[in-house]
């Protein structure tokens, strides 16, 4: 079977779906504390990267993983009308047209398309349900009593954990998929792992650091030059 695997942050999308997640909070001012703990612990982070002090991937792991403290205290099922409004009032202007487009045309042809983000996992499900696909992976966010609980469970869906988990989710489902005829479309140098999975990879919108990653590995770019 020949599979797509889909970034959402700036491939699907050109705003960072987190933004969505904070502005869902700002709206409808709820975790005011919790956003300020967030940009206290992440601003030095912004710095450090900036200075090439730390990767992109050091720098957006502890982001991914702290998005879970906005929603501690929320079931699942709560969490669902968040999701629904980060897609419908906040996304809806931020869609990337053509690389949707690009998703379309895989569903279009019956391959197996698959969005993989750093992003919560509900919200990753939530998204590839709205865009016609049963298949998210993301960040799972931890519970206890049925309740998210600000952690994370397991590791968090970026860098080589972005490849070991979409790995892992596709042999739970008993999804046989041939890698080396199958896309990947990504715009991060932190999703290099997940890129090199399949034997079609696309950078799409590329960052400084993945249009030099992609120049030595000699994948393709777009738009083109």
């Amino acid at each position: 079977m020949k599979a797509a695997f889909f970034d959402i942050d700036g491939t699907l999308t050109s705003e960072h779906v987190w933004k969505g997640l904070m502005a869902y909070f700002k709206t409808h001012k709820k975790r005011r504390a919790t956003h300020l703990a967030f940009l206290a612990v992440h601003y030095p982070l912004y710095f450090l990267r900036k200075a090439k002090l730390i990767t992109e991937a050091e720098f957006r792991a502890p982001w991914a993983a702290h998005l879970a403290w906005y929603l501690r205290g929320y079931t699942p099922e709560e969490a669902e009308t968040i999701w629904t409004w980060i897609i419908q009032d906040f996304l809806a202007a931020h869609w990337r047209p053509d690389t949707i487009a690009m998703l379309q045309q895989h569903l279009q042809a019956n391959d197996l398309v698959l969005l993989v983000s750093s992003g919560p996992a509900g919200l990753t499900r939530a998204i590839a349900r709205h865009l016609g696909t049963p298949h998210g992976i993301g960040t799972e966010f931890s519970l206890t009593q049925g309740k998210y609980d600000g952690g994370v469970q397991g590791q968090i869906c970026i860098d080589t954990f972005k490849a070991s988990q979409t790995k892992a989710y596709l042999a739970a489902k008993n999804l046989a998929v041939d890698f080396e005829t199958s896309h990947s479309y990504a715009d991060s140098s932190s999703d290099e792992a997940v890129l090199a999975m399949a034997g079609k990879p696309l950078a799409v919108y590329p960052d400084a650091g993945l249009q030099k990653l992609a120049a030595k590995r000699g994948w393709k770019v777009y738009p083109s030059d």
